[in-house]
């Protein structure tokens, strides 16, 4: 990166000093990974208030269904164009008004008196969402210089393993205590607080440019991505080949090849499409979905297994599958992968930490079967390791690959790949589980709880139970090859670009 194209970034004085970067880089990291906390506890909360819900709201299915798939939906619609407008407009601005509207959409909310108002709330909530998931990543490459930037990425990254964990326990704490809208109206304070500490302590950072807003760009984005995440989320509900999902997966990738086209022609485009001529971007792209891919598609059938097969309520199998997520926050917090990548380089520590997450994935699919939870805890534990290590790694390695004027459009990148290799993970990985669990028995029902209500006898429910675990063994090793394929294709490709860079004169 040369001085002139870094130069295009306001920065305060203080973000260029040999210090590591602001002055005060770590209290701002504090305050932007807790704002950044809350909207990922949003992710997850509100599936432990279903029976509340339909209960208080007298919400039906379809109701309970778009409750959270609002959220999600509208924030990942709006990641590129939130990611612009952050490096357009001022990455500060764009913060403030995402807590802002996030504290908003949490006090109607927690204040809904109908499914409908509930609804447009979680959507008004995701708005500010994508504007928080896109302007915290962006700050964390503004104020913290190369020495220390690896290991705040790092830091920032294990929030999205601890709001994994810890959002449906908060949700279950909560709704032990205090009525259903207590899980949204708990988010006010802490975006209260973040408001004051962001306008007081981040420096403001954008692009100068005189180019005009990419208005079309952003149209064609939201609605090709909205549509495609749309088809994801629906997929498991309304089966893979029914026409509302088939027709919503082809509308979102006919939208976004039309905004490729445009990006390529605009004067002034959005994203620049000549980022995936570069090799690290492109390996770095392809290690974060199939990271994402392995880690959210296993986590889907492991709960399952642990339900289904093992016999843990909701509350216990979601205790169980902790252990990942402290493994992620323990090697985080204690820098090991931050001080791994300068001693290994990029490419090896990708390649590493993609086969232990591979790895986690194999023990969890055999020693599960065999060894009940503890097999499945060495394997969560491994699969921890591997996430702590290759995450904050290829995160760094997109945003390093973008210059530091286009952060906030590098964080929508980050968060749009994390969106589709979680529903691929799911998607795919579930595909494989029903195909085999209906190789293995002939049943017409559509999920085991259903096939073993309509099973003649304790032996039939014992074959149907063993069927099913054998499809997700077989769904999961199928995960691990994949993770394991992505990660050495991703090293080879980093590993090849660093090659280029270094013989080119100047580099």
């Amino acid at each position: 990166m040369t001085a002139t194209t870094a130069g295009n970034d306001r920065k305060p004085p203080a973000a260029t000093t040999g210090g590591g970067g602001h002055p005060q880089r770590w209290l701002i990291l504090g305050v932007i990974c807790l704002a950044q906390l809350t909207v990922l506890l949003d992710n997850t909360v509100l599936s432990v208030a279903i029976p509340s819900l339909t209960r208080e709201l007298d919400a039906s299915t379809a109701d309970i269904q778009w409750m959270i798939n609002a959220y999600s939906l509208v924030q990942s619609g709006l990641l590129l164009t939130a990611g612009n407008a952050a490096d357009r407009y001022g990455r500060k601005k764009m913060l403030i008004t995402g807590l802002a509207l996030f504290g908003i959409g949490s006090l109607a909310a927690g204040l809904a008196q109908s499914s409908a108002q509930l609804i447009a709330a979680r959507a008004g909530m995701g708005v500010g969402g994508a504007l928080l998931m896109t302007t915290t990543l962006a700050v964390v490459v503004q104020i913290f210089d190369d020495t220390e930037r690896v290991k705040a990425i790092a830091l920032w990254s294990t929030v999205s393993s601890l709001g994994f964990a810890a959002g449906p326990l908060l949700g279950g704490f909560v709704l032990d205590h205090f009525w259903w809208g207590a899980i949204f109206l708990i988010n006010i304070p802490v975006a209260v607080i973040g408001l004051g500490a962001v306008a007081a302590l981040v420096p403001e950072s954008k692009h100068k440019q005189g180019d005009r807003p990419d208005l079309v760009g952003a149209v064609l984005s939201t609605i090709g991505m909205t549509a495609v995440v749309y088809a994801i989320i629906s997929g498991p509900d309304h089966g893979w080949t029914s026409g509302q999902v088939l027709v919503s997966a082809a509308l979102g990738a006919a939208v976004l090849a039309a905004f490729a086209l445009w990006e390529l022609r605009t004067p002034y485009p959005m994203l620049d499409m000549h980022f995936f001529r570069n090799q690290r971007f492109v390996g770095a792209v392809a290690g974060a979905i199939l990271v994402a891919f392995g880690m959210t598609g296993s986590l889907f059938l492991l709960t399952q297994h642990l339900q289904f097969v093992l016999g843990y309520g909701p509350l216990d199998a979601g205790l169980r599958t902790v252990p990942l997520a402290l493994t992620v926050v323990a090697l985080n917090l204690t820098g090991a992968g931050a001080r791994l990548l300068p001693r290994l380089g990029t490419p090896w520590t990708i390649a590493i930490g993609m086969a232990l997450v591979a790895a986690g994935l194999a023990a969890i699919a055999v020693l599960g079967g065999a060894h009940g939870y503890g097999g499945m805890l060495l394997g969560l534990v491994v699969m921890g390791a591997g996430v702590a290590l290759s995450m904050p790694a290829m995160a760094n390695a997109i945003m390093s690959a973008i210059p530091p004027e286009k952060a906030g459009v590098g964080a929508g990148i980050n968060g749009t790949l994390a969106e589709f290799g979680n529903g691929l993970g799911v998607a795919v990985l579930g595909a494989v589980l029903n195909s085999r669990f209906a190789a293995l028995v002939s049943v017409s029902a559509a999920s085991l709880p259903a096939a073993l209500a309509a099973a003649d006898g304790p032996a039939e429910k014992a074959r149907i139970s063993d069927a099913f675990a054998t499809g997700l063994e077989t769904s999961q090793l199928v995960g691990a090859v994949a993770v394991l394929a992505g990660g050495l294709l991703a090293a080879a490709l980093l590993r090849r670009a660093e090659r280029t860079d270094a013989s080119v004169p100047g580099a």
